[in-house]
């Protein structure tokens, strides 16, 4: 028996609970599971499942053992995988997460571009909002904008995006054109929930940074419906510049109080152990860090 097919066989009769189930897994019969096993145990001198007519567990020695020996095969297939890669190409599935309307307008299309360039990938791209657990849902990388949490995932950052307030011209010439933060107060304000400030906006004003309490008609989680509203002539929205950089360079919206800057997000890639990457993802994000080292949306900015 090869010690790598052991431990195999052991870690698929643990996840699987049952050597028949093992067995069918990986394509062997019960008794060629049962005996890759035992051989294990003898090479390592240590029982690790203890076994009746009716069930099976692990012993203290065998749950010590399991997770240990999950990590190494990992380690093995990824190299691997990172081996064939440089011969054959990038392939495979990368599973992407990231927010709604980044992922609209810029990410797919930076994907898209790498994958012309590895036609044996497989791109799955969720776009939410919310933040996912990458280890629990299975995914490679996400795309994070704003200020990261402690986590033990690791960070790079891709690029920056600038907080702007922007209005249409048929609302400005209704409500005004608001000539300090202050002003806010006076204006139906277009509020994005997935701001953390929520209620309040940050300007610089004087030198510091000051939450400006705001109200309006509209609560919404999205920047592109935030945008569509502000088009709309409904109030001054506050948007991050590669949601209405377009926008404003063909005149659509105007931007306001450019003279009280809001705090600028960084655009982040946060992945697991970097150790432990597969090749695909890496090289993903080298093509992410290039692309948008650039913004595609900075020379639409006023």
């Amino acid at each position: 028996m090869d010690l790598i097919d052991g431990m195999r066989t052991f870690a698929a009769v643990v996840e699987a609970g049952s050597f028949t189930a093992a067995g069918d897994r990986l394509g062997m019969s019960k008794k060629l599971a049962s005996k890759y096993v035992a051989e294990l145990e003898s090479r390592l001198r240590v029982q690790l499942l203890r076994r009746t007519t009716r069930s099976l567990s692990l012993t203290n020695a065998g749950s010590r053992y399991y997770p240990r020996c999950v990590a190494v095969l990992e380690e093995i297939d990824a190299l691997g995988a990172e081996i064939r890669e440089g011969e054959t190409g990038l392939s495979g599935l990368l599973r992407v997460s990231a927010p709604v309307t980044f992922g609209e307008l810029f990410l797919q299309d930076a994907l898209a571009d790498f994958r012309e360039d590895n036609p044996d990938l497989v791109i799955d791209l969720r776009l939410n909002d919310r933040f996912v657990d990458l280890a629990g849902e299975g995914f490679d990388l996400a795309i994070r904008i704003g200020v990261l949490e402690d986590s033990t995932l690791v960070a790079r950052k891709l690029g920056e995006t600038e907080i702007v307030a922007v209005a249409s011209l048929d609302y400005l010439a209704r409500a005004g054109m608001p000539e300090s933060p202050a002003d806010l107060s006076r204006h139906a304000c277009l509020r994005d929930s997935n701001f953390r400030a929520g209620q309040a906006w940050a300007f610089e004003i004087g030198g510091t940074m000051q939450r400006i309490p705001v109200t309006g008609g509209y609560l919404v989680n999205s920047a592109t419906a935030v945008r569509r509203l502000a088009l709309r002539g409904a109030g001054i929205a506050l948007c991050p510049d590669y949601a209405v950089a377009q926008d404003i360079a063909a005149g659509r919206l105007r931007r306001v109080l450019a003279d009280f800057p809001s705090p600028t997000l960084g655009i982040n890639a946060v992945f697991p152990d970097a150790r432990r990457l597969p090749a695909r993802t890496r090289a993903a994000l080298d093509h992410l860090s290039r692309t948008f080292a650039d913004p595609p949306w900075r020379a639409g900015r006023g």
